[in-house]
């Protein structure tokens, strides 16, 4: 079948295809969509190893790290070891439009980059924290979890930008000085997400089991080390096609994730990038929350090991 379109060299097809069930878009409005944000989103893309999230028609949404065969030789990529799977994976690097594009042919909706760079892979740039509310209509209450984040945060000399996931959440986004390792990463984000909880345990909370979580905010602080994290301006797989967008401070208890669409965000962000306006300069990490953050244990690694001993305690009941 012959191309639909041709745009920098990349083949477009079967563009008038709904995108996704509830998606009110097609593939033609994807396409459109990336390539009028590519000013924007290609710098949070670009030299970091990518995961997308695609749509083919007729399956259900899957994540690709692996690069297909069948990709093109000028799309440029990363090798990097998997110890879950015990086997490389080819990462694409998403550097410049044409791999955009020929991403969104792919039907992908979905980008996220990873948190470092790859010829860094041990110093992220950015340290995260994500919240998530529980189920219902409950942006609001993640809104209130930001602003605990955001006083954690003023409290230890640090300043984050925010935006909406996409999805029902929020996340925070410190940039870092450079010199931090991702281990040094790590415990800070371990430490503000415990410092945010303690501002408000009866809204936020740190439990990574979800049954513990008691109707309250997750405040996810498991970002870390090879972590990604959907890009701003990114698409998701959610009725409506909501993209992940920045807002100021200020403006957060006035928005809700569905006002930035697939077909409302090209206007807001023309001729500009208000992710770029809204972040800080990279900041030094404060001795003292790596040092606290050293001693609370990874929240996956607890979650795992309560698990297994609740699994445990189950069997011995009966």
């Amino acid at each position: 079948m012959g191309a639909d379109e041709t745009r920098d060299g990349v083949s477009l097809t079967n563009l008038d295809q709904p995108l996704f069930d509830g998606a009110d878009a097609t593939k033609r409005d994807l396409v459109d969509y990336l390539d009028a944000v590519r000013d924007p989103i290609l710098p949070q893309l670009r030299g970091r190893p990518l995961s997308v999230i695609r749509v083919l028609r007729g399956q259900d949404p899957f994540m690709q790290k692996n690069l297909p065969k069948y990709t093109p030789d000028w799309v440029r990529r990363t090798s990097v070891w998997a110890e879950a799977s015990h086997r490389r994976i080819s990462y694409a690097l998403c550097d410049d439009r044409r791999t955009l594009l020929w991403f969104a042919n792919q039907r992908a909706v979905e980008y996220h980059p990873t948190l470092s760079t790859a010829d860094r892979p041990d110093h992220p740039t950015h340290l995260v924290l994500d919240l998530d509310p529980p189920e219902g209509d409950s942006f609001g209450m993640a809104v209130r979890a930001a602003l605990l984040v955001r006083q954690a945060l003023a409290d230890t000399g640090l300043a984050g930008a925010v935006k909406t996931s996409g999805a029902k959440g929020v996340h925070v986004v410190v940039p870092v000085d450079p010199a931090a390792t991702a281990e040094e990463m790590a415990a800070a984000t371990r430490a503000l997400a415990a410092r945010a909880e303690r501002l408000d345990p009866a809204l936020a909370t740190t439990a990574f089991i979800k049954e513990d979580r008691g109707g309250r905010v997750f405040v996810d602080s498991t970002r870390a080390y090879g972590a990604t994290v959907v890009a701003t301006y990114s698409p998701r797989v959610r009725p409506g096609t909501p993209v992940s967008y920045p807002v100021g401070w200020d403006d957060l208890d006035a928005v809700k994730p569905a006002d930035f669409t697939v077909r409302t965000v090209p206007a807001l962000v023309a001729g500009r990038d208000p992710w770029a306006e809204a972040l800080p300069a990279p900041q030094l990490l404060p001795a003292d929350l790596v040092a606290e953050g050293r001693a609370i244990p990874v929240a996956r690694v607890q979650a795992m090991h309560e698990g297994k001993r609740r699994a445990r305690a189950r069997r011995e009941a009966g």
